[in-house]
């Protein structure tokens, strides 16, 4: 697919896709969706990368959901179906990222609002810029979070903060999502990109499927019993204790030398 609002690479073990609408703060579109889609296609379909940074570029995450983007204008009078375009694109998004084999990271810059702000908060870990906020704008104009933000924000922040964001709909600088917990780190915007490529080299070289099932336990355990939530661990820990990563990491530990992960 020729790509023209997104750019997308991998390079070594490190996939990188970029929002790519400056213009219009990055704003999603369905055409941009498909090229999403495309892109995490490639990702699964077996290239190198271990490891994916989603970012925006200019000086926008994303503000999300483009308004003026055919299936979501209001033509002629004609009310649209909101609940298809988020059945179609940010649903289907959304549950990629949670089910992707390999680690994402979001690196925020700017504005992340709306759907822009929980594809961010959607990835394992999140990294801003100083300058960046999240914000919730859906009662602005009526809605409610999509795209997972109902989901996530609770668990990360609590009801209380939650429920402030989603009805006040104000933005919620990066030095105090990092406070609250929303997010992994904050640092000076020209420390961004270092940061990310940093973390984004470090989590390349881990056993990249224990990262994953990390991912996963830690998603499940909020609607597990302990007794559940034991039980997938010892089913997880029974897989990975057959895995190459594990032999590897034992062997540089008795060794006393780093451990060369294949993420297999």
């Amino acid at each position: 697919m020729d790509y023209k609002h997104i750019i997308f690479s991998v390079e070594a073990a490190v996939a990188r896709l970029t929002f790519n609408r400056p213009d219009k703060l990055n704003s999603f579109t369905d055409d941009m969706h498909a090229e999403i889609r495309d892109a995490l296609d490639q990702i699964q379909s077996g290239t190198t990368a271990r490891v994916l940074v989603i970012t925006g570029a200019g000086r926008s995450f994303s503000a999300g959901q483009d308004l003026a983007d055919p299936p979501m204008a209001i033509m002629n009078g004609k009310v649209p179906d909101i609940g298809n375009v988020v059945e179609r694109n940010y649903k289907p998004l959304i549950m990629r990222l949670a089910n992707l084999r390999m680690p994402t990271i979001a690196a925020v810059n700017g504005i992340a609002a709306g759907a822009g702000a929980s594809i961010a908060l959607a990835c394992d870990l999140v990294i801003a810029g100083k300058s960046a906020a999240f914000m919730q704008a859906f009662s602005k104009i009526g809605l409610i979070p999509d795209t997972g933000g109902t989901w996530v924000l609770p668990q990360r922040v609590g009801m209380a903060r939650a429920m402030g964001l989603a009805f006040l709909a104000d933005k919620l600088p990066a030095e105090k999502a990092e406070a609250w917990g929303l997010i992994w780190r904050c640092v000076e915007d020209a420390e961004l990109a270092s940061a990310v490529d940093g973390l984004a080299a470090q989590l390349s070289e881990m056993p990249t499927k224990a990262l994953v099932r990390i991912r996963q336990a830690m998603q499940a355990a909020p609607t597990h019993s302990l007794e559940q939530q034991l039980s997938m661990e010892a089913g997880f820990m029974r897989e990975l204790g057959w895995s190459p990563d594990y032999a590897e990491g034992v062997a540089a530990f008795m060794e006393k030398r780093a451990p060369q992960f294949s993420g297999k």
